[in-house]
């Protein structure tokens, strides 16, 4: 497979993951009207994917570095339609909860591969470039997911938008099935399985306890001390299943710190911004969604756009004004009363949460050696769904006090990545967008992997 196919891989991979979350929750009243389940049972819908696919992901990108991340990526693929089609298919409820905890370790060996098939087909200084393309194509997805998913609904009934992804999973997993890659060098350690196990309990308590409602301080106990004693094996054991040269790196950590705290806030806002449109001003869901369409287009425009913004002004320089302006958007959102407000309001949010996104995994992905690419995309992936679940629990929890004041406290938390981004380097490496003829040679058959 060459260049350009590995990225469309990735980019499909992406997309199927972005579509499935958001046309789920328009398919969700009609699911809990058929099937005659309660609520709580319909939040499980989303709660055991969430818990599944975040507790496995780290383990999921070393399984990709020890055995090829186009045969995991392949193999996620595959089960991530068939169980959707399994899900599509499903008698009642019970089914649907099981079955989607089963699609999200699918969903966890997806994930990371499609940024480690990344970093092992394109040399770090030109990762820029098909991390954006990816990261625009996420945030089309989540545009286009709530009418897709509406219109799917209405048309042929909520199966319909677990069926969806079976074609692309079969039009791009069979093909990296047939021709998986070697992992790279260095990939053959030991799989560190009890150290895979304590990061999965841990994770899985983590978000269980950030998603249940009221939050689970007993969950969070026991995911602190499940943190200490993963931390003491780690530091004992011969063959981690987290590198020192991962984790330890500051540049890392700071920029998983920033994704966590940017997708908190835009998350927690998110969720704060409906009761306002649609309780506070009477607007209905397509209403409300129209409005928030600004977050979507910039979103797309600034992943774009970042690749240059890296070459210009570096990556601590572009990661702290896109830091800020989303911190910015929140603030302005926090005042929001009329129509343009609110657009200019979704508006900072998108160019400050795509800019950010390419700009920290650029950093997340290229720190890491590519013997170790599948960690580092198990790590922002990771990020990309603790920081969510902390941010609806910080907004549910602070809607007593006023939506004003929640969003107060959201603005603050998205600007923690600006001093956070002051620990990455003030240059990278970013290849030009517009290629020479030695990089199309280098992009070509001869260059397949």
């Amino acid at each position: 497979m060459n260049r350009r196919w590995t990225l469309a891989s990735s980019v499909a991979g992406a997309v199927v993951v972005a579509l499935d979350g958001t046309v789920l929750t328009v398919a969700q009243p009609r699911l809990q009207r058929e099937l005659g389940a309660s609520f709580a049972e319909v939040q499980w819908t989303s709660t055991a994917y969430l818990i599944a696919v975040a507790s496995l992901l780290v383990f999921a990108g070393r399984l990709g570095d020890r055995f090829g991340h186009r045969r995991v990526f392949a193999l996620g693929m595959l089960g991530f339609g068939a169980v959707s089609a399994g899900i599509g298919l499903a008698p009642g409820v019970g089914w649907v909860v099981g079955l989607r905890a089963v699609q999200g370790v699918f969903g966890a060996l997806l994930q990371p591969a499609t940024l480690g098939m990344l970093r092992a087909a394109f040399p770090p200084e030109a990762l820029a470039k098909p991390l954006a393309v990816r990261t625009a194509a996420i945030g089309l997805a989540a545009a286009a997911g709530p009418v897709v998913g509406g219109a799917l609904v209405t048309s042929l009934g909520w199966r319909a938008v677990f069926f969806l992804n079976v074609l692309p999973a079969l039009a791009f997993g069979l093909p990296a099935l047939r021709r998986p890659e070697r992992a790279a060098a260095g990939a053959r350690s030991a799989l560190d399985v009890p150290g895979a196990v304590l990061l999965a309990g841990t994770l899985a308590c983590l978000v269980h306890a950030l998603t249940a409602r009221p939050v689970s301080w007993a969950g969070l106990v026991l995911a602190g001390a499940g943190t200490a004693v993963l931390v003491r094996h780690e530091r004992r054991t011969a063959c981690p299943l987290l590198p020192p040269g991962v984790v330890g790196s500051r540049a890392v950590g700071a920029a998983l710190g920033i994704l966590v705290a940017v997708s908190a806030a835009l998350s927690g806002t998110l969720f704060t911004a409906v009761y306002v449109l649609q309780r506070g001003l009477g607007l209905d869901p397509l209403a409300s969604a129209l409005r928030a369409l600004p977050l979507a287009m910039l979103m797309v425009a600034s992943a774009a756009l970042c690749p240059v913004l890296l070459r210009r002004l570096g990556t601590r320089g572009t990661t702290a004004a896109a830091t800020a302006l989303l911190a910015l958007g929140v603030l302005v959102l926090s005042q929001a009363a009329s129509a343009p407000l609110f657009g200019g309001g979704f508006a900072l949010l998108g160019a400050g949460f795509g800019t950010v996104m390419v700009a920290a995994t650029h950093v997340v992905v290229t720190q890491a050696e590519a013997a170790a690419a599948g960690v580092a995309g198990g790590l922002q992936q990771t990020a990309l769904n603790v920081g969510p679940a902390l941010g609806v629990a910080a907004a549910s929890t602070l809607q007593g006090a006023g939506t004003g004041p929640a969003l107060l406290v959201l603005a603050a938390v998205a600007a923690l990545g600006v001093p956070l981004a002051c620990a990455l380097s003030g240059a990278v490496g970013v290849a030009s967008v517009t290629h020479s003829a030695e990089d199309r040679v280098r992009g070509g058959i001869s260059a397949g992997r």
